[in-house]
């Protein structure tokens, strides 16, 4: 999942009747062909990190096509994808017209004004587009708008970190590394059912993304507090270990749950960095990460769980906050401190009280969501079905799977806990030898 729009919105294109012909070639066509060819030659020019060779030809597109709304969305959209903040301001913002060009562009250039704290161009923006006057577009302005009034206050306390400059260099007077970008993934359904489609009633029934019944609720991958900067990235360099897992199965495990509530479309959001390991967040979600999140979601989100954990010797601190989107205001926290000898009664306690105050309900039409013999070893399983799921897909290296044999055989060894464990413990098998990867006893 990205953080920036594509020009994807039925109102901004065009479609012809099914049962129209097919359109004669024109110049038209050709030219649209080859525009559609250069954002395509660009894009893999971002994904093979050769960001000045994508310049180029983004800057001889914008010279012919520049006009063109879908070309400016797309543009910015995958520049943002790729990190690069402050190239989608320096090619688009000279060219954008709100009228002309429409919402999509100027919601990814709102935040990347916004990434890089230009609280003033963002405001300016920001005025732009209410002045559009969409009622669809409400509730995420009026984000935006109260993640710019965090900007605005942490300015005024005089706290708000710098921005990286893109020609930044390192001590030794050489260019500096490029800055990795943060990929979220968005699981929407358990991640264990994936692959199990055709398995009637062993999961609950698809949920119908366009049911304005339902509430949106995004889980998104816990903090790690108490390191710096320099021990997360170390961290994330290396094949996760426990503490890592459970900052993603955690949410994992909620998002399940609330699966299995006819009230709720969940999902669960964890990071990537640049596809090439798992992310570790050294700091709380801010408002603004949150926005970004939340425009970044099909349909947009109603609540959004963050949370972090610390670990001081054997007792680890967990706190979850419950974010209503509208207002972008806090609604709730939940605490718990685990030990090794209350790591399971107190993660279930927890997870019981999430449930409590969000008034959750089994859905009739699904399977029985029953309690885990052992919240610890369910989060771990979610982890580890996690790993194997995104090292199949190939946006995970199989260098960042922690012990595959001793992992496949610990969940396997849980497979007579309850049919979901076998299920779960099935499908991590079934990926294993895709991967290529010893199976499981």
């Amino acid at each position: 999942m990205g953080f920036f729009d594509r020009f994807t919105s039925s109102k901004e294109t065009s479609a012809q009747p099914a049962t129209a012909a097919p359109a004669p070639a024109s110049a038209e066509n050709t030219r649209a062909g080859a525009i559609h060819a250069q954002l395509l030659a660009a894009n893999e020019k971002l994904k093979a990190a050769d960001l000045p060779a994508a310049m180029s030809i983004y800057e001889e597109l914008l010279r012919t096509a520049g006009d063109r709304a879908d070309v400016l969305v797309t543009i910015s959209a995958d520049l943002g994808t790729a990190g690069h903040i402050p190239q989608i301001i320096e090619l688009v913002a000279p060219r954008y017209d709100a009228e002309k060009h429409g919402s999509a562009t100027g919601l990814n250039l709102l935040q990347a004004y916004l990434a890089v704290h230009n609280t003033t161009a963002a405001q300016h923006l920001l005025d732009i587009l209410f002045a559009l006057n969409r009622p669809d577009l409400d509730e995420r302005l009026h984000g935006f708008s109260n993640a710019l009034a965090e900007l605005i206050e942490a300015e005024k306390r005089g706290d708000l970190p710098p921005f990286p400059p893109a020609a930044a260099t390192a001590a030794d007077g050489q260019p500096a590394p490029a800055r990795k970008a943060i990929n979220l993934v968005s699981i929407s359904r358990p991640i264990w059912s994936y692959g199990l489609e055709n398995l009637p009633g062993a999961c609950p029934p698809q949920k119908n993304a366009g049911d304005s019944r339902l509430r949106r609720v995004a889980f998104a991958q816990l903090s790690t507090l108490g390191i710096t900067d320099e021990e997360a990235a170390a961290k994330a360099a290396q094949p996760e270990d426990a503490l890592a897992r459970l900052t993603r199965g955690l949410p994992l495990w909620l998002s399940e749950t609330f699966y299995y509530s006819p009230h709720y479309n969940p999902i669960a959001a964890l990071a990537l960095i640049n596809n090439d390991s798992y992310a570790i967040f050294p700091i709380e979600w801010t408002p603004a990460h949150i926005t970004q999140l939340v425009a970044s979601s099909e349909g947009g989100l109603d609540y959004v769980f963050t949370g972090a954990l610390q670990q001081k010797d054997d007792t680890t601190e967990i706190r979850l906050r419950l974010w209503e989107v509208k207002k972008l205001r806090e609604r709730k926290q939940f605490t718990a401190t685990l030990t090794p000898a209350t790591a399971d009664s107190a993660l279930a306690a927890l997870h019981a009280q999430i449930l409590q105050f969000m008034e959750w309900r089994q859905d009739p039409a699904a399977p029985a969501c029953t309690a885990p013999a052992s919240a610890t070893a369910w989060c771990d399983t979610l982890g580890a079905s996690l790993s194997f799921f995104l090292a199949e897909k190939g946006v995970l290296p199989l260098a960042h799977l922690a012990d595959p044999a001793a992992t496949l055989a610990r969940v396997a060894a849980r497979a007579a806990n309850s049919e979901r464990d076998a299920l779960a413990s099935q499908t991590l098998a079934d990926r294993a030898l895709r991967l290529g990867l010893a199976a499981a006893p």
